[in-house]
């Protein structure tokens, strides 16, 4: 969770690492990591103690967060996820509030992470250094391990406790021992 400054920086430093970005700022068509500020930058207004600036800071980005995730596609709520995020692409990526996600994830278009039916604080908590593929979807409270590549279009409903190893298909199920080996961000080694 974002609170000091040097957190917001440790945040948006790992984020533009993780995005394999140059430079100091984005891009004028670099939409993914203009967001990805945003929502670091939200996050740290929306942490900090309430005073009359945190609370106005904290509400005007918190509407233009709104507004970009409306024309991205995604729907991506604060303090969700851990230092790192890196998302592939624009497109739906929907993100439940309940979710708990850890550092290096990358995330592509289609994803769905959410709770259990009926039932709106069972969500997933995924580890450190996970790779989500296209269209995956992973729901219920369930614990996805580190350094787990879940497949494109699986369907995850129960628990990986095993660290490094691949899962696909529907239901989702241990595909391979390869997983996400020694991923420290950016790029794979």
């Amino acid at each position: 969770m974002i609170r000091t400054k040097e957190d917001l920086r440790r945040y948006m430093e790992a984020d533009k690492r993780m995005l394999e970005r140059g430079g100091v700022r984005p891009g004028p068509v670099d939409y993914v990591w203009k967001f990805e500020r945003l929502l670091r930058r939200s996050e740290y207004w929306h942490n900090r103690p309430k005073t009359p600036l945190t609370v106005f800071w904290g509400k005007f980005l918190s509407l233009r967060l709104a507004r970009m995730e409306a024309r991205l596609g995604f729907s991506i709520p604060l303090n969700v996820f851990d230092s790192g995020l890196s998302i592939a692409h624009v497109g739906p990526i929907v993100v439940s509030p309940y979710a708990r996600i850890g550092r290096n994830c990358r995330i592509h278009v289609g994803v769905n992470i959410g709770t259990r039916a009926g039932v709106p604080d069972e969500a997933p908590t995924i580890g450190d250094d996970v790779y989500i593929g296209p269209g995956a979807k992973l729901f219920g409270r369930i614990e996805v391990s580190d350094r787990i590549a879940v497949g494109a279009n699986a369907v995850v409903n129960k628990s990986f406790g095993e660290p490094g190893i691949s899962i696909g298909g529907v239901p989702a199920k241990k595909i391979s021992d390869k997983g996400n080996p020694d991923y420290k961000g950016g790029k794979p080694e």
